[in-house]
């Protein structure tokens, strides 16, 4: 993994939100799913971690917002933590997976990504953590993806034509979104892998150094 992808682990986040600005509206829900090889060396989707996501004080939420996503932010059996806790527990399990791939950075990939990561580095600045393992503005796109290798651009359409399940009573639940972003974003991935071999060959030929060892990540010292 850490050469596939020059020492950078992809990992599917998507957001449910208030609203669509970040700087403004509430973050409720989110959602890590990360990604990995099998024996074959193809891409495969492997552990999903979801939180529900308390409202920041002072936070926005947009009823049209909710009228889509069918969150109420303020259900007494909603199991919402704090966005600090959220976001802690997300870089956890995101920097395992780091250790893990070899890898010493983390890259969002999403479905319209820039909405994802732009949602996540306001609720990081908000909460004032200093170790975020995501790359801070570079991100892989699968709407972008999608629409070039597929022809399709919104994610339930995409997934479909990519021969992978669609519940449309599951959509607009982190998990289940970030869950179904990974299956096409690894599905794409294998389907040009011929292409990338071709081009790793490439890269050899022309002489060009190997990426330097992934750089250790350690141990997070939070509870």
């Amino acid at each position: 993994m850490s050469r596939r992808f020059r020492g950078f682990l992809p990992v599917v986040v998507d957001v449910e939100t208030g609203g669509f600005s970040s700087s403004t509206d509430a973050l409720l829900e989110i959602a890590a799913v990360m990604i990995g090889l099998d024996a074959d060396g193809n891409l495969c989707r492997g552990e999903s971690h979801a939180y529900h996501v308390q409202p920041f004080e002072g936070a926005n939420i947009e009823p049209a917002a909710l009228a889509v996503n069918g969150i109420d932010p303020f259900h007494p059996l909603r199991p919402a933590i704090a966005e600090r806790d959220a976001l802690q527990r997300i870089f956890r399990d995101v920097r395992t997976a780091m250790r893990g791939a070899g890898c010493r950075r983390a890259v969002l990939v999403g479905h319209n990504a820039a909405f994802d990561l732009g949602f996540l580095n306001a609720a990081v600045a908000r909460t004032d953590i200093k170790r975020n393992p995501f790359h801070p503005f570079s991100c892989f796109d699968t709407a972008t993806l999608a629409g070039v290798a597929l022809g399709q651009t919104v994610l339930a359409k995409a997934t479909v034509v990519a021969n992978i399940d669609w519940d449309s009573s599951c959509a607009h639940s982190a998990r289940y979104d970030a869950e179904r972003t990974a299956d096409l974003f690894c599905s794409i991935a294998n389907a040009s892998r011929d292409s990338y071999l071709r081009a790793e060959e490439r890269a050899r030929l022309l002489g060009w150094i190997e990426p330097a060892p992934a750089e250790a990540v350690p141990e997070d010292p939070e509870p």
